[in-house]
Formats: C-alpha cells, structure tokens, sequence
C-alpha cells in the first residue's frame, strides 16, 4: 500500500499543467481588469452609455455580423459547389462557431467611426420608442408619410414609399435573429464584410487539407458578390434625406412637418427634414438632434426662424423622450433661446455647413494646438 493515499499519475499531472497556464495567466489579468475597472469609475456620467443602450448596443452589432457572415457562407458554399469543392463547401456551411466572438476579441470592432455610426443609430430608435405619440386633430388625417404616398407630384409619392419600405426593412431590428440589411453606410458595411470574409477563412482553413487557395478565392468571390449586390441608398437614412428634398419644405411648412415628424415618431425623418431646411448632412443633424445638450439644436431651429410654439413642442417631446435631459432647465430657457435673432443664429451655425471633411480637418488641426 502507498505511503501516499493520493496516486499522482501522468495524467493528473497532465491535468496540472493547463491549470497552472490559467493561474498564470490570471497574474495578467488581474492588473489589466484593475485598469478597466478604475477607468470606468472616473468616466463622466454623460460619456458613460447606460444599461439599454449597451444592450442594444451590443444585440445590433452581433445581428449585423451575423448577418453579414451568413451571407458570406452562402455565397462562398454555392461558389465551391459550383466549382466542383463539395467537401469544401459543407465545411462553409457548417455555422456552429460563429466568428462574431473572434472578432469582437480582436479589437477590430473597436472602430471610432464604426461605433459612432451604432451608438447614433441605437440612441436614434430609442428616442424613436420613446417620443409622445400625438393624435391628429383629425382622426380620419393619414399620417404625414402616408399622406404624401398619394401625393401628385411623383418625386414627393416616390419618396414617401421609399421611407416606408425602408422603415420596413429596419423594423426587423436586432431583437430577431438576423437582419434582412444591415442598412450601414457602404463604407463600413464594406469594411464589416472583408472583416467577416477574414475571421471566415481563420476558422474554416483548418478543414481546408491543402486547398486553402481554392477557399481563399471563394471566399473573396464571396464577399465581392455580396459588396455588389449592396445599395446603400436603401438606407432609412438615405431614403428620408431623398424625401425631405423632394418636400423641399417651404418655410411656413416646415414648422408643422417637423412637429408631424416627432408625432409620429417618426425620429429620422425629423432628422433629415432638419438637416434639409439647414443645408448639413444626415450625420451631422442627427449628432445636433442627439445631444442631449441640444445647445446646437436650439442654434438649429432659430436659424431656421423657427417661433416660440414650435421650439416648445420640438424640446418638450425630445425632453419626455430622452432621460438626459432636464425638462425644467429647457422650460427656464425657453425664453432665452427664442429671444436669438435668426441672423445670429445663422452666423453662429454657418460653420456647420461646410463641407465636413473641411471641418474634420479644422478640428484636428485645432486639436493639436490644444495638446
């Protein structure tokens, strides 16, 4: 009988030794969870994105790379098919590692621009959720999209049609498996597709045996069939903007359009009527809309020559809508902010219409003399 109750065999010892990897790796973690944890605690509250809007977050950005990826195994399987790579193209099709954890690891999703463009858009649908739904004075009035579908004039019935089929497509949400469109702008569509198409042939290469060249074709036929049949003017964004130039609102209307908009939650249409009458692009109005700050904003609907009612209406319903902004503060500067003469307005505001790649690079440069 062993002295030793407990036999220490090869493999408890085998046993051992990934054990003794992961401790020591945990020395490493430690200080790094540490840096995290201690730089979330000193974020400012309003840098910080609260619980929904992580979620949300994070729900979107796994539908669009799933979307993405299951487009990519398709092409890339009817490819290898067609190619005469059977064995190869069922190891395409074969979904139960997805790449979205690979990718989200690699630090790649950590894209300034591609996260502006997420944050914005989930901030967006939320302020959509929640604004006041106001009904019509008359019940039996189509709402405001709806009501130019019949318009006369073809541009104004065919941008209205568009912004409802747009609509459409972006209800199906990232709250359903996956996406139809990932309805992005196209450069950071194209980048998500080469990224995916990437992550792909990294976990698919080992089951390749020595035809990793007939996967890589495949692959990158894959993605540009998929870049090809890409239409970024089938954006909401896009659509709403084509609309609001086709209304192309004459002052005394806009006022009443822009009201309509909110009331019928209609927040991206608000947005590109704005960015519209204000002459900025889609990207810039919907930063200005999204502050809660709404400084800009206000700036915005004075410029405009926008009056007391409507500036009213247009806060109070983003006030009731968005968490971050304090009501009562609006309310006491309602007054000051309707006593801005329009001309200031305009001059104030009128760096804001450049062109935004001339403005990025003020700022960049402004950046440096500041460092």
């Amino acid at each position: 009988m062993s002295d030793n109750p407990v036999d220490i065999n090869p493999g408890a010892n085998g046993g051992a030794t990934p054990l003794l990897a992961s401790a020591t790796a945990a020395e490493t973690r430690v200080p790094r969870g540490l840096a995290v944890a201690i730089e979330d605690f000193f974020l400012p509250d309003e840098a910080r994105l609260d619980e929904r809007t992580r979620i949300a977050l994070a729900q979107l950005l796994r539908a669009l790379i799933d979307t993405i990826e299951a487009d990519i195994r398709e092409q890339g399987a009817q490819i290898l098919s067609g190619r005469g790579e059977s064995r190869l193209a069922a190891s395409v099709l074969r979904t139960e590692a997805g790449v979205f954890e690979r990718l989200f690891l690699s630090g790649l999703l950590r894209d300034s621009a591609l996260m502006a463009e997420l944050i914005a858009r989930v901030r967006q649908d939320a302020l959509a959720a929640a604004l006041p739904m106001n009904a019509p004075e008359d019940p039996r009035r189509p709402s405001l999209v709806n009501r130019f579908v019949q318009d006369p004039d073809r541009a104004r019935a065919g941008g209205a049609m568009a912004v409802l089929v747009a609509e459409s497509r972006r209800r199906a949400g990232p709250d359903v498996a996956q996406l139809t469109y990932t309805d992005l702008p196209a450069e950071l569509h194209h980048r998500l597709v080469w990224w995916v198409s990437a992550a792909l042939r990294e976990r698919i290469g080992d089951m390749a045996d020595g035809a990793l060249p007939v996967l890589d074709r495949a692959l990158s036929d894959a993605a540009q069939r998929s870049l090809a049949a890409y239409d970024e003017g089938g954006r909401l964004e896009a659509a709403a903007m084509r609309f609001a130039a086709a209304i192309d609102a004459p002052v005394g209307e806009l006022p009443q359009l822009l009201v309509e908009a909110l009331g019928d939650r209609r927040i991206v249409l608000f947005i590109a009527l704005f960015a519209h009458a204000l002459g900025v692009g889609y990207p810039l109005a919907r930063e200005i809309v999204l502050d809660s700050t709404a400084d800009r904003l206000w700036l915005g609907l004075r410029a405009l020559d926008l009056g007391r009612a409507t500036i009213a209406q247009i806060g109070f319903a983003l006030c009731e809508a968005d968490p971050r902004r304090d009501v009562e503060r609006f309310a006491d500067r309602l007054d000051s902010i309707v006593a801005i003469p329009v001309e200031d307005a305009r001059a104030a505001i009128a760096p804001l219409r450049l062109d935004p790649d001339y403005r990025a690079a003020m700022l960049a440069l402004a950046g440096t003399r500041a460092a």
